[in-house]
């Protein structure tokens, strides 16, 4: 690595760790009815929503009301895209008379972004027209976010809350959480990445002649043989500078093209890659900020915050390393394959080991290129559960059900009942996040163990052996994990990986939400209880340790077996020149 990549990897982590904040403070002034810089500017709309939509505002659910609205609003919202994509031919906004989605392909795009997935099976640019992506598609990158954001602030209520049943309401949360807090920032950086040249247009796609050099019948025409010869290209617009904003913000991943942030009209510049890198971890930093300003413990906070930031960077090292390593078998040359050559190794690496973390998704290199090592990092990372960083309020409310088990651990470790928050942490809470952390781990192995006994799943792979593993596992953790990268060696848009992955998608995002907002109302009903002398304390070093530990313990003992068969055996294997 060079002087420059450690200035590029300090720049970066200072602006989002000064930014989040500032960002998360003001989120818990808007999720707490505080009058913030934009109640003067949006307060009468937020006030006509609710007018409209018959919402009334001091009606408190509790988390069985709450879950239903949640549950209903989504599946609402999985409808209305499913149907926009079978009749896209038939809809405005479409110059490129784009035909309709098929069934299988609309279910799994439908499925994907209701779960703030955002798993792309398609290209977006040769499968979607402009009315499906931004009626469809984008507007779905806000709400799914903002659910996350619900989800979170319910069980922070429920931790806080002094013997009520209440959780708050659904929909008062789901509006400010997309009027106050993702519309502002998404308008702001859909601004900045127009002034670098990312395409925000209605119009056709455009044609331009290039030149290429025209090679003999055979194929086998010298340079010096082979005569110029005029090339029609197409040149694909849109309105993606709008989307790419919310689905870096929120988390979502979905690209407006099929090569995501790898394409030079989605990603044009050095400052384009840094504000989307910044965006992708800016709202999940700041959502920890804004839940130690809520339950008025800011030390914890910042405790849950270190004990990510010591995973992340665990892994973001491990991937440097390996990357800017010399390859034997190339000579010792560095692995530039795969790689994103405008930005470098590091700006690669760095977005591999951000996106995977925070259940981003989008990419600007292919993961498939990356060594074995790095490549089971952002593997691992998603394994985890996506609860370092994680997804807007998805990250947090994941890494709670670590706590839970952790505060859990420590209790029977010193024989004391645990206690979170001053509340008692007992049987049905540690059942409801074991039931949270296992279902998507179940998702994954199940999932691959079908897969690569089924015939027809394995003739999509680009790949044999281990590496072919790996392809297969990585999809099925992607889905599961609510992530939505790919390992970009696998043909997923078939009858068996549409259906399968949108069955992990479903089960990876409410077989945790139901049992979070479960634990939130179980919590609500409990007293505080005084700290005393014997409480654990959950913001020492100790408790990071052991936060760590019970993350990465559950992890590696949940998937090493799958990792081995995968990249740790084609990490040795590949040395000795073995490619697959």
């Amino acid at each position: 690595m060079s002087e420059r990549d450690y200035w590029q990897l300090a720049i970066y982590f200072a602006a989002v760790l000064i930014l989040s904040p500032f960002i998360g403070k003001y989120v818990a002034r808007v999720f707490q009815g505080e009058k913030t810089l934009f109640t003067p500017l949006l307060g009468w709309l937020e006030r006509l929503i609710y007018r409209i939509s018959g919402v009334k505002t001091e009606t408190e659910m509790s988390w069985k009301q709450y879950t239903f609205a949640l549950m209903v609003f989504n599946l609402l919202g999985f409808v209305v895209v499913f149907i926009l994509q079978l009749f896209q031919s038939k809809l405005p906004l479409n110059p490129q008379k784009l035909p309709d989605v098929p069934l299988l392909l609309a279910l799994n795009t439908a499925v994907s972004f209701m779960t703030n997935t955002n798993w792309q099976a398609y290209s977006g640019e040769n499968t979607l027209s402009y009315l499906v992506q931004l009626i469809g598609l984008n507007v779905q990158n806000f709400l799914s976010a903002a659910t996350g954001f619900a989800v979170l602030l319910a069980m922070v209520r429920g931790l806080i809350s002094k013997g009520s049943t209440s959780l708050g309401n659904f929909w008062i949360d789901l509006t400010r959480a997309t009027l106050y807090v993702l519309l502002p920032l998404s308008i702001l950086f859909s601004l900045l990445l127009v002034t670098q040249g990312v395409v925000q247009s209605f119009n056709p796609y455009r044609e331009v002649k290039t030149l290429e050099i025209q090679k003999d019948a055979t194929g086998n025409g010298t340079e010096h043989e082979a005569k110029p010869a005029l090339r029609i290209q197409q040149l694909p617009l849109g309105p993606a500078a709008s989307q790419i904003a919310i689905k870096q913000l929120g988390t979502n991943g979905g690209g407006f093209f099929g090569v995501n942030s790898a394409h030079p009209f989605e990603n044009p510049t050095p400052l384009s890659n840094f504000l989307q890198l910044l965006a992708i971890l800016l709202l999940p930093i700041a959502c920890v900020a804004m839940f130690g300003e809520m339950i008025g413990a800011k030390r914890h906070g910042y405790a849950l915050l270190t004990a990510m930031f010591v995973i992340f960077f665990a892994g973001l090292a491990v991937m440097l390393y390996f990357e800017h390593r010399g390859n034997p078998v190339f000579g010792g040359l560095s692995n530039l394959e795969g790689k994103e050559l405008r930005f470098g190794i590091t700006n690669s690496v760095l977005w591999g080991a951000a996106t995977t973390a925070a259940s981003n998704g989008s990419v600007n290199a292919m993961h498939d290129s990356f060594q074995a090592i790095p490549g089971m990092v952002t593997l691992f990372n998603i394994m985890l559960g996506e609860v370092v960083f994680g997804g807007v309020g998805a990250g947090l409310y994941g890494m709670l059900t670590h706590v839970i088990i952790t505060v859990f651990l420590a209790g029977l470790m010193v024989g004391r009942t645990p206690e979170y928050l001053g509340k008692k942490i007992e049987a049905k809470e540690v059942k409801l996040a074991m039931l949270a952390i296992v279902v998507p781990s179940a998702a994954i192995l199940v999932g691959t163990a079908i897969a690569v006994l089924s015939p027809q799943a394995v003739l999509s792979l680009n790949n044999k052996g281990p590496h072919g593993l790996t392809e297969i596992l990585y999809a099925f953790s992607s889905a599961a994990g609510n992530n939505g990268s790919a390992f970009a060696g696998l043909n997923a848009n078939t009858d068996f990986y549409n259906i399968a992955l949108a069955i992990a998608m479903f089960f990876g995002r409410f077989a945790v939400i139901i049992p979070v907002l479960a634990i939130g109302g179980s919590m609500a009903a409990k007293k505080t209880l005084p700290q005393s002398a014997g409480t654990f304390r959950t913001d020492t070093t100790v408790f990071i340790i052991l936060l760590v530990a019970e993350i990465v313990i559950v992890g590696g003992l949940t998937f090493f077996p799958a990792l081995t068969l995968g990249p740790i055996v084609e990490h040795y294997l590949v040395p000795a020149a073995r490619l697959f």
